[in-house]
Formats: structure tokens, sequence, C-alpha cells
């Protein structure tokens, strides 16, 4: 469901709703969902709110201030930086002890913790987070802007760029745009080319570290969802998604430039 759209999730929640999950900005068509806004919806049916913030993390938008009750993050993104810890957060509001209470309780009996090695790479990592999303999102706007410029991209979905459809309710929510960026070329043959000729960008699946990475949601991240789904978002074979890293941003658009000329 298009969390986006207010409307949209209010004829969706029912007397019984427990919870209701959003992330914003979304993967990989960036809809930007208003926290504040949903987590009134919730409260009226005490429905707890629980929020993805992997794309921004807590340097950029911090969920819990807004009323979310849950925040959850792919610590192996943006938190981790570098590609070489796979982990995932759970964070709790003051609000909800109950639900803390048992979170805590699943994690000391289960083992679903970190071990001591990663935890202290993602200690070592976090110090770094606020210098290289600062850094990521310089880049990102640049390279945005840059791509509405080539001739064989479409359309580019940049929660940076006045034009796109949730700036404003980012700007309202976050105190920045982070360093995800999706876009649409011409055509399937000219995206796949993309994927084989770029050289200092990567083509992998993840995201958030210092290295550029480009995806291709189709047959990666979006591979196994149903056909209808994909239409519905907008995912299609002409569909790309970046990962800004911190490399030096005309080497980016270069390597860019030289990948997206005509097949």
């Amino acid at each position: 469901m298009d969390t986006s759209n207010l409307e949209l999730v209010k004829r969706c929640i029912k007397e019984n709703t427990a919870a209701i999950f959003i992330e914003t900005p979304s993967n990989p068509m960036m809809f930007v969902s208003d926290i504040e806004e949903i987590s009134k919806l919730a409260k009226k049916v005490n429905a707890l709110l629980i929020v993805d913030n992997t794309f921004l993390s807590p340097y950029f938008q911090k969920p819990i201030s807004l009323g979310a009750d849950i925040v959850v993050h792919s610590g192996t993104k943006y938190l981790c930086g570098h590609n070489d810890v796979i982990a995932g957060f759970l964070i709790t509001g003051s609000n909800i002890p109950k639900e803390t209470t048992r979170i805590e309780l699943i994690y000391k009996t289960e083992g679903a913790i970190l071990s001591p090695f990663d935890s202290w790479l993602m200690i070592r990592s976090i110090k770094t987070l606020g210098v290289r999303m600062e850094k990521q999102q310089e880049n990102a706007l640049i390279v945005a802007k840059w791509l509405k410029s080539v001739p064989t991209v479409k359309e580019v979905y940049y929660v940076g760029l006045p034009e796109h459809v949730g700036y404003e309710i980012n700007k309202k929510q976050a105190l920045g745009s982070g360093g995800m960026i999706s876009f649409r070329v011409t055509n399937k043959e000219i995206a796949q080319n993309v994927l084989s000729k770029v050289k200092l960008i990567y083509y992998a699946e993840s995201l958030g570290g210092v290295e550029t990475l480009i995806t291709y949601p189709i047959s990666q991240t979006h591979a196994e969802s149903p056909k209808y789904l994909l239409e519905k978002l907008g995912v299609d074979n002409c569909l790309l998604r970046l990962s800004i890293g911190i490399e030096n941003v005309e080497d980016i658009i270069i390597d860019l430039e030289q990948a997206l000329r005509e097949v």
C-alpha cells in the first residue's frame, strides 16, 4: 500500500488494526509518508506506528519524536556504511513499556543480538555517520540535478528535488534528503547496458555505504514481488536505483555519463 496517500491509509484502518508499518522515503520509488499525520490516525484505534527509517537514518530523521512507537533500521546500510556488517536495529519509544519488555525478552532468550565484534564495528561506523551522510546528500543532489538533463533519462526520483511530490512533507519532518536516487531511462536496453558499463560505480544490491552502488530493482530487490504490485508501484525494467557514495561527485557523473549513452 502507498502510505504516502493519507486518504488511502485512512480507508485501510480498521477497528482491529494492531499496527501501521511505513517506510519513508520508500524503496525504490521514494514515496514520502507523513509520519506525524499517520501517527494521529494510529492513535485513534490504539494501533502502533512502526517506521522503517533506513534511508534517512537517525541523522536526518527521528520518527519517535514525530509520534512513531517503533523504529526499524537495516543497520547493514547507512548505520554501518562500510558494507562489512549484517545487522538490524529496532528502537522503541518510552510510551510502550509492555512491548519493549517483550522485545527485550526475545533478544535475551533467543539470541537476536549482534556479536561483540559486529557491535564494535557498528560503534566505529556510527562515529562517522553524520560526516558520511552529509557528503552523500551533497553528492546526491548534484547527481539528481544532472540526471534531469540526460536525454536517456525520463524521470528522476529524489526527495531533495523541489518538484518531488513528497518534498514539502520530507522537509517538514526530516533534516535532510539522504543519498538515495531512483531514475527511469527510456528503454530496458539502456538500463541493462548501464549495469555492465559502470566502472567506478558498483552494480550491487545493497545501499548506504561509502561506495556508490547501482541496483536494478526488478531483477534484484523486487524480483520476488508479484507483477500486479510492481505495476502499481511503477517498478519496471527501465527503473534503476542509485545509492550515492562519498567519492568525488565529478567522478560519479563521468561514470554515469559514459554508461547512459544510447546503445
